[in-house]
C-alpha cells in the first residue's frame, strides 16, 4: 500500500473509481452519499472524464445504460430511496449483459425515512430489486479502506462477468473519517469484443439489447446467464471470519454492524464466552459454505442488523436448523456492543 490519505468512505468510492479507470459518473445528489457525487464534480474534469448531475435517478441510470453499452467503465451513486428510481434501468443493464458499478449508501426506510445509516435495502439488493430474473454482485465494505478496495474490485466483477455490481454501503461507512490507501489498489480491465464502439468497416455489428420477443430465445438467454450466477457463486463468495475456530455462538454482521459486533466478541471472548463472528464481504453471492461449514460446530447463530432483520433469512437458509436468533436496530439506529453481548449472553443460557 502507498501513502495514507484521511477521507471520508464516500471520497474513497469517488477517487477508487477514478483509479480503477472509471470516466464516466452520472448521478443525483441525496443524504448521505452526496459528497461521493461532489468529489466526483472537482476531480473528473481534471481526469479527462465526465461528471453529469441528472435531472433525475431515472435519467442517471439510463446514461450509465449507455455508456456500459461502449465498453467504459461508468459509475452511479444514490441513497436508498434513489436507488429505487434506478431499479428499472439496472434490470435492463443487467439484462443486456453489461458491466456497471451502482453504490448504495444506505439510509433508513421505508418511504422518505431518515438520513442515518440503514442496512434495510439489503432484499433490495440481493433478491434483484428490479423485475426479471437476474442478480447483481453485492459487496459490503466495513472500513474506509475496504469502501476503496471493493470499489475496484466491483469494477473488475462486472467487467469479469459482463453484469452489474453494486457496494452496499450504509451512512456511517460513507460519513466516516479513516486513514485510507488507493495507491497499491490495481485494477484488472479485460477486453470487451461485446463493445458497441463503431465497426469502421473491420467487424459485424455489436447490438446491445434486453429484448427478445421469441420467448425460446429469452429462455435461452436467462438460463446462460444464471450459469455464469453460478461460476459467480462459485468463484467471487467472499466473507471473514473472526474467533470462529472454537466459537458456540456465531455472530453474523456486515458494515458497521460488524464492526460493532467484532468489539462485542472480543468483550465476550475475555469474559469467558466462546462468541465469533462471521462477515459477508458479498452478500450476494452469499456464504451459505461458510455459515454451513459453522453450523457443524455453533449452537446458535446471532444475525446483528440495521434494518427489522432481512439478512437472518438467509443465514436460517444456510444453518441447516441450528437456532438463529435477531439482534437489530432500525430506522437509523446503530446496536451497541453491550445489546449484542446481552444477546449473545441470552442465547448461551438457552
Amino acid at each position: 500500500m502507498g501513502e495514507k490519505f484521511l477521507m471520508k468512505g464516500n471520497e474513497a468510492i469517488a477517487e477508487a473509481a477514478i483509479q480503477a479507470g472509471c470516466r464516466f459518473y452520472f448521478g443525483y445528489p441525496i443524504t448521505p452519499q452526496t459528497e461521493l457525487a461532489a468529489y466526483m464534480a472537482k476531480r473528473m474534469p481534471k481526469v479527462g472524464g465526465t461528471f453529469l448531475q441528472a435531472e433525475s435517478e431515472v435519467a442517471a441510470i439510463n446514461m450509465v445504460y449507455g455508456v456500459a453499452g461502449t465498453g467504459k467503465r461508468v459509475m452511479t451513486s444514490s441513497s436508498s430511496p434513489g436507488v429505487s428510481l434506478k431499479q428499472e434501468g439496472i434490470s435492463y443493464i443487467a439484462g443486456a449483459d453489461l458491466p456497471a458499478v451502482i453504490v448504495n449508501v444506505q439510509r433508513g426506510g421505508p418511504g422518505l425515512g431518515g438520513i442515518q445509516p440503514s442496512q434495510s435495502d439489503y432484499f433490495q439488493a440481493t433478491k434483484g430489486g428490479g423485475h426479471g430474473d437476474y442478480h447483481l454482485i453485492v459487496l459490503t465494505p466495513a472500513s474506509v479502506q475496504e469502501m476503496a478496495e471493493l470499489t475496484v474490485l466491483a469494477f473488475d466483477l462486472a467487467d469479469k462477468y459482463r453484469m452489474p455490481a453494486m457496494l452496499l454501503a450504509d451512512g456511517t461507512i460513507g460519513q466516516m473519517m479513516e486513514p485510507v490507501s488507493i495507491e497499491g489498489i490495481t485494477p484488472h480491465p479485460v477486453e470487451k469484443p461485446w463493445a458497441v464502439t463503431g465497426t469502421e468497416g473491420r467487424r459485424p455489428h455489436n447490438i446491445i439489447n434486453s429484448l427478445y420477443l421469441d420467448p425460446e430465445e429469452l429462455e435461452r438467454m436467462n438460463i446462460e446467464r444464471f450459469a455464469r450466477y453460478r461460476k459467480v457463486e462459485e468463484n467471487e463468495t467472499r466473507a471473514e471470519e473472526y474467533c470462529m475456530e472454537d466459537a458456540d455462538v456465531a455472530i453474523v454482521a456486515f458494515g458497521i454492524a460488524a464492526r460493532v459486533a467484532k468489539n462485542a466478541v472480543a468483550a465476550l471472548r475475555a469474559e469467558g464466552v466462546k462468541a465469533g463472528l462471521i462477515r459477508p464481504i458479498t452478500v450476494w453471492p452469499f456464504p451459505k459454505k461458510v455459515i454451513a461449514n459453522a453450523a457443524k460446530h455453533v449452537k446458535a447463530f446471532l444475525s446483528v442488523e440495521l434494518s427489522m432483520g432481512q439478512m437472518i433469512e438467509d443465514i436460517r437458509l444456510a444453518a441447516g436448523g441450528v437456532r438463529t436468533e435477531l439482534c437489530f436496530r432500525a430506522g437509523g439506529m446503530i446496536p451497541s456492543p453491550e445489546q449484542i453481548i446481552k444477546a449473545v449472553k441470552a442465547l448461551e443460557e438457552v
